[in-house]
């Protein structure tokens, strides 16, 4: 079987890929810190909202547009389902090219290449099903979702979101607020089959992982599998607050430095993703509340290409990884913020000690 065929829409959002990953190799600023403190995050997620709202006719706004009060702020998922917000099925190719510009405002470079790979594999999907998978797999079903006005004096938020990937934002007075749920998911998680066979667009959330595992002692290792069994996927699921309970596994307290360290690096993959101030300031909420208190946890079948799951649980953050589908071949992985999933708590927060300083809000 060939994995080949593509639409005019599917070649067109390939050419926008490959022309904003040459915006960042002209301009790679979004993995390195010290250069990139000089366009904070919020100011360049505003600047790409901006232009990209601009671009649009009446129609398209209509649908891109939300009140920041609306419940579809919080209406999320990661299933192909059809959303509300405009789909770059519905936009001409210099709307696609600014749709892209603000996605990767939001994310580092090693986060927006894996977005991008995430929404190509519905071709790949197209052609494994041959037809039979939900909305006929198309590339161009990413949808983009603006609440609120754009604005460094207002409080705002955006989305981008389809089929395995959900990323969320929300600002306030010109700052980040918020910057998950995050998700990102791979079907396949491994291309086995034509000329992207290979192919492993969440490679670093597996292997990370596992090396961790394998630095473990016999006695470290039956602590930190709970189960046997690993669960049918993530248990978070796209509620609007993380519950899965308390943390289970191994904590850091009772790891040694290479494996301390080990730990901190399936972290970073995943902060990773962000833009480097984000990042920067993950890591360091993780830090203030006690890494030692961050548990690992596994769940399933130790061998690759068998059914597994695992989570990193803090005080103040959890993520969940689960492969379990289409004969551990489908990979789920989020980031989830107890505090501030869609800036719930942080932008009220936020908004007190703006108010105690004598700031107002729209």
């Amino acid at each position: 079987m060939t994995i080949m065929k593509t639409r005019n829409g599917n070649q067109r959002w390939v050419l926008h890929f490959v022309l904003v990953l040459l915006i960042f190799a002209l301009c790679p600023l979004a993995d390195q810190g010290t250069a990139f403190q000089r366009y904070q995050s919020a100011s360049v997620m505003r600047a790409g909202a901006v232009n990209f709202l601009a671009a649009l006719n009446a129609a398209q706004s209509g649908k891109a547009k939300f009140d920041f009060a609306s419940e579809e702020r919080m209406n999320w998922h990661f299933i192909p389902r059809e959303r509300k917000g405009l789909p770059f099925k519905e936009m001409d190719p210099a709307q696609q090219r600014l749709a892209h510009a603000f996605l990767s405002a939001g994310l580092s470079q090693r986060g927006y290449m894996k977005a991008a790979t995430v929404m190509s594999l519905e071709a790949v999907l197209r052609e494994l099903e041959q037809g039979k998978g939900t909305n006929n797999r198309d590339t161009e079903l990413y949808f983009f979702s603006v609440f609120g006005e754009p604005s460094d004096s207002k409080t705002w938020g955006w989305r981008v979101e389809g089929h395995h990937l959900s990323l969320n934002f929300t600002l306030a007075e010109g700052q980040l607020v918020a910057s998950t749920p995050a998700f990102y998911g791979s079907n396949p998680a491994e291309v086995r089959e034509g000329p992207r066979k290979g192919l492993r667009t969440l490679a670093g959330e597996e292997d990370r992982a596992r090396d961790l595992l394998q630095a473990l002692d016999e006695k470290q290792r039956a602590v930190a599998i709970y189960e046997k069994q690993a669960p049918k996927d993530i248990l978070s699921t796209n509620t609007r607050r993380a519950d899965i309970g308390p943390p289970v596994g191994l904590p850091a307290a009772k790891m040694n430095k290479k494996q301390s360290d080990l730990l901190v690096a399936l972290i970073e993959e995943y902060t990773g993703n962000m833009p480097a101030d984000v990042a920067s300031a993950r890591l360091e909420q993780i830090r203030r509340a006690g890494l030692d208190k961050v548990h690992f946890a596994w769940a399933g079948v130790l061998e690759r290409g068998q059914p597994h799951y695992y989570r990193v649980q803090g005080p103040t953050f959890l993520i969940e990884y689960d492969n379990t589908q289409n004969n551990a071949n489908h990979i789920h992985a989020v980031w989830r913020n107890y505090d501030g999933d869609f800036g719930l708590d942080l932008l009220g927060m936020h908004l007190k000690a703006s108010h105690g300083k004598g700031g107002s809000h729209d």
